[in-house]
């Protein structure tokens, strides 16, 4: 009525042509003159007379209008809801509304400035769209917790870890030992068990747990990062430097917390990162049930089982585990440092740089991509984890000389090199001493033969002197074929001189 006011004043009081008319008001000229010669049969006057209404006008000008019909608009939060599904479209959901209401449906251009409207009028943190199961907002609180050691009164600051699905709102809480590596990709690990299922993608933040360069084009994920990564599935896309609209699912999630979690929390004293993470886990539970004013009086858990849980992909089979990476360089010795631990690495690849692949069971050592050796993670501090494949022939051979391995090749080649044997390990401080000794005395065996090394042990019992130089110069002067020598009694452990353990009672 409107439009047809303003057609009337302008033919009638300012005498405009129809043509004129149509191009101000931007309507076609075939309107006007239909509407002017409608008018025109009422047989009415310009101005309206008093006792002539505009529903009166208008029913006058379209008599065949049906006003009885009322337009049924949808429900729009049902509507914006549905269109985060995917493949659900603007023109699909209009054709099942048209097909429900017949012809009280709205057209589908009226339909979708409707929408428009609606969703102009809604908070500014809605405008965003997100897909069902579509994107993973991850970021860290400001504010700290502190956790006091019951027996010391020791601080120390939890750090807040909160995740938030982009389409439902739906918020994982989590409070974490600092923002370090590992507590960074466990707290990750546990808000995907959490949701019971892996979105299509995750957003961080820029943190050094995370981004070992941010970019705003090309951001580098660290490969611990990248390695959870993969082993769920899902790409990660940190948010870009300085953008925090990227991320505003999160940064409003870590606003609601601050206020609904954390605030609640300022009077309580937590000893254990258990306990809290307990009190914040029932804080977390009523946060996600409450409703939320913007959809309807839903709640982050009705959203997220209605829109977000169908549409994530299935958890693995086996959760992550931890694993660190780190560059080493192979020393002489063909070991590798981690932990203040050593591990052995063929021994080829002295000098070699590799990379070290630790989880908290294994250590993996990769050269070019390959891995070339694996150790079971040891809590040693300063000692060596060593594989005999990895050690050259010649080392490998000594370290096969064990001490038992000596006395069984002392008895094959006689008892008076047995004795010798047992002499030298009662007389060394250290085994390994007493084996490099007997390893000596022994060899001599490959140059001498057994008989002559025999009768070389047995002098050396005669004269009490045991020594590889003493043993080697008798067999090189041949003395072993001209003297003649009473082998000595056994040595035995019982004796007069002997004072025992007792003695220091």
């Amino acid at each position: 009525m409107r439009i047809y006011m303003q057609i009337f004043q302008l033919k009638f009081e300012r005498h405009l042509a129809n043509r004129q008319i149509a191009l101000i008001l931007n309507i076609g000229r075939s309107t006007v003159n239909d509407l002017i010669v409608r008018f025109g049969h009422l047989g009415l006057s310009w101005p309206l007379p008093d006792n002539v209404s505009l529903d009166q006008l208008d029913k006058a000008l379209m008599p065949g209008r049906d006003y009885q019909t009322q337009r049924k608009l949808p429900v729009w939060v049902e509507v914006d809801i549905s269109l985060t599904k995917p493949g659900v479209t603007k023109q699909l959901l209009w054709q099942e509304y048209q097909a429900e209401h017949g012809s009280r449906a709205l057209g589908y251009t009226q339909f979708c400035t409707h929408y428009r409207t609606w969703k102009g009028q809604q908070r500014r943190s809605m405008r965003q769209t997100h897909k069902a199961g579509e994107k993973l907002f991850i970021d860290f609180c400001g504010p700290t917790i502190p956790i006091v050691n019951p027996h010391t009164g020791e601080v120390r600051r939890a750090a807040i870890f909160v995740a938030c699905m982009g389409a439902s709102n739906y918020t994982y809480i989590e409070a974490c030992e600092g923002q370090d590596l590992e507590s960074w990709l466990l707290a990750n690990r546990h808000c995907l068990e959490f949701l019971d299922g892996v979105p299509a993608l995750m957003i961080p933040d820029n943190l050094k747990s995370a981004v070992n360069k941010a970019d705003r084009y090309e951001p580098q994920v660290n490969d611990s990062y990248q390695a959870f990564a993969q082993h769920y599935g899902c790409p990660i896309m940190p948010a870009r430097p300085y953008k925090p609209q990227d991320k505003g699912k999160v940064e409003a999630a870590v606003l609601v917390v601050e206020r609904w979690v954390l605030a609640r929390l300022r009077h309580h004293t937590f000893h254990s990162l258990a306990s809290l993470n307990q009190a914040i886990k029932a804080l977390m539970s009523d946060l996600n049930q409450r409703p939320m004013k913007g959809y309807n009086g839903l709640s982050r858990a009705e959203l997220f089982a209605q829109i977000d849980a169908p549409a994530l992909s299935k958890l693995p089979q086996f959760p992550y585990e931890y694993i660190q990476f780190k560059l080493a360089k192979v020393a002489k010795d063909y070991h590798v440092a981690f932990d203040n631990h050593w591990y052995s690495v063929p021994h080829a690849l002295v000098g070699e740089r590799v990379e070290l692949v630790v989880s908290q069971r294994l250590v993996r050592v990769r050269f070019k991509g390959n891995i070339i050796a694996q150790h079971v993670r040891s809590q040693k501090l300063y000692q060596h984890t060593t594989e005999s494949v990895h050690m050259p022939e010649a080392h490998g051979a000594y370290k096969d000389a064990t001490i038992e391995r000596i006395r069984r090749w002392a008895k094959r080649i006689g008892p008076n090199a047995q004795q010798v044997v047992q002499v030298i390990e009662q007389s060394k401080a250290h085994v390994e001493q007493a084996q490099r000794s007997c390893q000596g005395i022994l060899s001599l065996q490959k140059r001498y033969g057994e008989q002559r090394l025999e009768r070389a042990c047995g002098i050396a019992l005669s004269q009490g002197c045991y020594t590889v130089r003493f043993i080697r110069t008798i067999l090189q002067n041949g003395r072993d074929n001209v003297i003649e020598f009473t082998p000595s009694r056994p040595i035995t452990t019982q004796h007069e001189n002997v004072r025992g353990a007792d003695y220091y009672s």
